[in-house]
């Protein structure tokens, strides 16, 4: 993994500037009902990291919690002046791991989806990318995802349980 490698984004107005280390843990491409209704889309995009390797550059965040499709909170954070989803913090790990809207970041085509998930809900004209495993809902993260970012889950999962996040 390159943990040397720096990405950077922003909202659509500019006003927000984020920064990135390292690589992601994992990168989904979500065809759930909810990210549906939350992005106004087919689908979403998001690449998970630790949370602690986001850096704030500039400009303000507003949240807006919802229910996840767990029944835990959800968590999105946007720029309070136009509203760009930027990431959010999903219920399991709490604010220990964030998922970047891939979208947002200002060389988008650095990732490339690990899985794409929820196809039960995807629209009937939406193809399926050749060489990306896909599920009809969630997958077993053991049984696609590198050691590495097992490894990394795993911690972040210790941390959690440990009263962080």
């Amino acid at each position: 993994m390159n943990e040397d490698r720096i990405r950077q984004g922003s909202c659509t107005c500019g006003a927000v500037r984020y920064r990135i280390i390292g690589e992601p843990m994992m990168v989904h491409n979500c065809h759930c009902r909810l990210c549906q209704l939350q992005t106004g889309s087919t689908s979403v995009v998001n690449a998970f990291w630790e949370s602690d390797r986001i850096d704030l550059l500039e400009g303000t965040l507003s949240e807006h919690e919802t229910a996840g499709g767990s029944g835990n909170p959800h968590t999105i954070c946007r720029c309070a002046s136009c509203g760009t989803a930027l990431w959010s913090y999903y219920g399991r790990l709490g604010r220990l791991m964030a998922g970047v809207r891939v979208g947002t970041l200002d060389d988008p085509d650095s990732v490339t989806p690990d899985v794409v998930i929820f196809t039960a809900d995807k629209m009937p004209w939406v193809a399926l990318p050749d060489g990306i495993p896909h599920f009809a809902e969630y997958y077993d993260a053991r049984e696609v995802l590198p050691d590495e970012s097992l490894a990394r889950l795993k911690a972040l999962g210790e941390r959690r349980k440990a009263g962080e996040g």
